[in-house]
């Protein structure tokens, strides 16, 4: 069986990306929960990790340990994992290596935290394009493949990429164009992301660098977490 290693769940948004997945398509795993160090080392992540960074699939003598390369390897042994058309297949492809290398502003600015809501004091520029590329990417790929999903009518490996967007859109309140909206909410309520969500809320680590990052982001409005282990 597979092992997946990821960080607090409240924070990785590279974790979810496979985690989700192999929730979604029924892949078994087992999960492998590693904090985040406060002092922002993450050197303990070199036992599992070459990188010493998080997500890191074991399987038997192979270490996989980026989300991309993660889903790729799934892929050759799960057909399930990309779209079976190949115009679909390439548009998923497309769009995931654009998250994997874009998006900029929406990383730096607004974190991933999916226990608190931050009202943020301005929307800057740089953000402002994110967020319009956002809404025409999400609407071209729903537009053209009819849905409900980004390149057709299941949870594909694109969606996966795409699901820490729609807890920063929920954390930070952002504004999306329609359909690219519902489509967050769509993602919201998918039963692998209730799940990731009730974690993160249940988690008591913290990692201070992360909560800095919030900190400097806007306004803290609402906490939803259990409280921080002393």
């Amino acid at each position: 069986m597979y092992q997946l290693f990821i960080g607090n769940k409240n924070y990785s948004s590279w974790s979810l990306r496979p985690w989700v997945l192999l929730r979604e398509l029924q892949i078994p795993f087992e999960e492998r929960l590693e904090t985040f160090e406060s002092q922002g080392t993450f050197a303990k992540f070199r036992r599992f990790s070459p990188s010493g960074t998080v997500p890191c699939l074991v399987d038997g003598d192979a270490r996989v340990w980026d989300s991309l390369a993660i889903v790729e390897y799934l892929a050759e042994q799960h057909a399930t994992v990309w779209p079976a058309e190949r115009i679909a297949r390439a548009w998923a492809r497309s769009a995931s290596a654009e998250m994997h290398s874009s998006f900029g502003a929406l990383r730096n600015r607004c974190s991933m935290s999916c226990g608190v809501r931050i009202r943020l004091a301005s929307i800057p520029d740089d953000l402002r394009k994110n967020l319009a590329r956002l809404s025409e990417l999400w609407s071209a790929g729903l537009t053209r493949f009819g849905g409900p999903f980004l390149a057709g009518d299941r949870f594909t490996a694109v969606d996966a990429f795409y699901c820490p967007v729609a807890f920063r859109i929920q954390t930070y309140g952002l504004e999306l164009e329609a359909p690219a909206a519902d489509y967050a909410k769509r993602l919201l309520n998918l039963p692998s992301m209730r799940a990731w969500y009730a974690g993160a809320l249940a988690e008591t680590a913290r990692d201070w660098a992360h909560e800095d990052e919030l900190r400097t982001a806007g306004e803290l409005t609402e906490d939803l977490r259990v409280p921080a282990q002393p």
